[in-house]
């Protein structure tokens, strides 16, 4: 996994030097080409079927598998199959996605779980919009305890619809 906070702030890729993140936008030109002329998207590799799910794998892969591969598969899932496009990145490689969120005037709630893989994004967005900004008192960062990033999915035992129906009242009716 990469460090989809770094991304959010750097871009993809942003460790490379000029040349290197210059040579990774041809090779996904190149890529996008060949899917062009193939009239077929190449594949990254999506996630591993159980049986080959390795016993010390993190346990987000294991969420995931559990999600995409069990109780949330769907034929044309990017999950449950092939996984994105090998040139599906490539857009987020200038995209420096938190750089203008302390500018959102308008209400934002965010819901992530509390021991998902990827709370900490959520976590640094928030602060991002609130730590000395105008306009953040109608910003929240909901944490469901206990629940992992799959389980926002379809869990429906876990989510607090109420709290956000109460956050949707207050700032979008």
């Amino acid at each position: 996994m990469y460090d989809m906070s770094r991304v959010a702030n750097y871009g993809y890729n942003d460790s490379n030097d000029e040349d290197a993140r210059y040579q990774a936008r041809v090779d996904y030109n190149k890529t996008r080409t060949e899917d062009l002329k193939n009239k077929k998207y190449a594949l990254a590799g999506g996630n591993p079927n159980p049986e080959d799910l390795p016993e010390d794998a993190p346990q987000f892969l294991k969420d995931y598998v559990s999600f995409y591969k069990g109780r949330g598969y769907h034929k044309i899932s990017l999950g449950s199959n092939g996984g994105f496009t090998i040139s599906s990145m490539g857009s987020l490689m200038n995209t420096t996605m938190l750089t203008y969120s302390k500018e959102i005037r308008s209400a934002v709630l965010m819901i992530h779980g509390e021991n998902a893989h990827s709370c900490y994004f959520s976590k640094d967005a928030y602060k991002n919009m609130t730590e000395g900004r105008k306009y953040s008192d109608n910003k929240e960062l909901m944490i469901i305890p206990n629940a992992v990033h799959c389980d926002l999915y379809d869990k429906m035992d876990v989510i607090s619809f109420d709290k956000i129906e109460k956050f949707f009242n207050k700032y979008l009716v």
